[in-house]
């Protein structure tokens, strides 16, 4: 049983920071994948960051590039999500992902699939 708990969101002023975690407890057999996800209001969830379980190159997708830095401890099981330089329009949803597989690209182009939490409430005020 895969189970996946998100903690330190909040509200935020434009170009300010906020730190996600996420502690991920089971994990899922073969190659995996973790990552963030996110829902903004009147657009679809899309998986925003992603790395390989066991370390590797992440990925990041256009609209967070250069901002946001995804990082893990696997001694606490806990993934992390650096947001800095915040904007509006980051306002959201921001959900912890792990799902099986070993490609990020594949995983930012599906955006669904796999393990999510129940989310964390992101707001950047302008």
């Amino acid at each position: 049983q895969v189970q996946l708990m998100e903690s330190g969101g909040g509200s935020v002023q434009m170009g300010g920071s906020l730190r996600l975690s996420c502690i991920i407890s089971g994990h899922l057999s073969g190659s995996s994948l973790q990552g963030w996800g996110r829902q903004v209001p009147g657009k679809r969830r899309e998986v925003i960051a992603c790395v390989n379980s066991g370390g590797g190159s992440e990925l990041y997708a256009d609209s967070v590039k250069g901002r946001f830095t995804i990082s893990q401890d696997n001694s606490k099981n806990t993934l992390y999500l650096q947001m800095d330089n915040l904007k509006p329009e980051d306002t959201g949803i921001y959900y912890c992902i792990t799902a099986r597989g070993d490609s990020c690209p594949a995983l930012l182009r599906v955006s669904s699939g796999g393990y999510w939490g129940q989310g964390t409430q992101v707001t950047v005020s302008s």
